[in-house]
């Protein structure tokens, strides 16, 4: 890509507006990016308008220094299910990347930058028609002394910061072959492979040299039956109070909680209630089924919030 597109790029970037009014919502949020304490917060969140009903809002992260760190707009604004284009940033103020989404998927053209301001790389984001699920090709790629690694989809890549080191071969813009990395946040190592895009196998070792073999790079979380085995076991089991039968409440609850990393659940809390008993009643339901499967990483188990719609009738 040309430094003259890449400047373009640059300069199509729309002027955002961040200040803060009364109707706007706060949230903080941790190192993980889960809901916290404004004592332990390492990040914060503002969602423009957030008193109000509307089809979408505009979501402004912040550095817990005030500095902006990521511009965009969700759908809900109660969990983020981003929508449009979203442009991130360091904490000096440089950009990090701009990317696009669609109804929570990322897709299209993105385009990163170096810590000071260098161009990164452009990636091209897509759904694979084998599998069905989000990937992307590496389209062109510098490293940090400017010098372009990966030219028209063919080439190494290599990327190192403090704390994530990866590298391997990219061919028609696509992982292929081994690809070796490590994070130190998580003090692990891993090695996978890859043919034409696809991830054959991989491997992470832990801080004990305790091994974990994964063929997806992420998993999501969630019943490990399905939701639709969780729905009928809460059909089956959900007993509606007597106060709620006499005055004939119906409606949608909204409830969120941790699924640990080891598939537990902990901090369940009810964000759009019925009252009536009901909301406990849920509560009770999410609480006494068991089988969730915690969000993976490279085949290691992490915490993450989970958003769960009820219907009551």
């Amino acid at each position: 890509m040309s430094t003259n597109s890449f400047a373009a790029i640059l300069f199509l970037l729309s002027t955002l507006s961040f200040s803060q009014t009364p109707k706007d919502g706060k949230i903080f949020l941790d190192s993980t990016w889960n809901e916290t304490t404004e004592a332990n917060h390492k990040y914060y969140r503002i969602v423009k308008d957030y008193y109000s009903d509307k089809e979408s809002y505009k979501i402004y992260d912040y550095f817990k220094s005030g500095v902006l760190q990521m511009a965009g707009a969700s759908k809900f604004k109660d969990r983020l299910q981003k929508e449009g284009q979203f442009v991130y940033y360091y904490e000096n103020g440089n950009k990090e990347s701009m990317e696009s989404y669609i109804s929570g998927s990322q897709t299209g053209k993105q385009y990163n930058w170096y810590q000071n301001g260098q161009k990164k790389s452009e990636r091209e984001f897509f759904v694979d028609i084998n599998t069905r699920l989000p990937s992307y090709r590496i389209i062109q790629f510098w490293d940090i002394n400017g010098n372009q690694k990966i030219i028209d989809g063919i080439g190494e890549y290599e990327t190192k910061t403090d704390n994530f080191y990866e590298t391997g071969k990219i061919t028609n813009g696509l992982k292929h072959g081994i690809w070796e990395g490590n994070i130190k946040s998580l003090n692990i190592n891993y090695k996978e492979k890859y043919e034409n895009g696809t991830l054959l196998f991989g491997v992470t070792t832990d801080s004990q040299n305790i091994k974990y073999e994964y063929t997806s790079e992420s998993t999501m979380p969630g019943p490990k039956k399905g939701l639709k085995h969780f729905y009928q076991f809460f059909g089956a089991n959900f007993k509606i109070s007597k106060e709620a039968r006499i005055y004939n409440v119906t409606g949608n609850m909204t409830l969120n909680f941790n699924i640990e990393g080891d598939g537990s659940i902990a901090e369940i809390k009810v964000t759009n209630g019925l009252g009536y008993g009901l909301d406990e009643e849920a509560i009770r339901l999410i609480k006494s089924y068991k089988g969730w499967e915690p969000a993976k990483s490279r085949g290691i188990g992490y915490k993450v919030q989970y958003y769960l719609p009820i219907i009551i009738k």
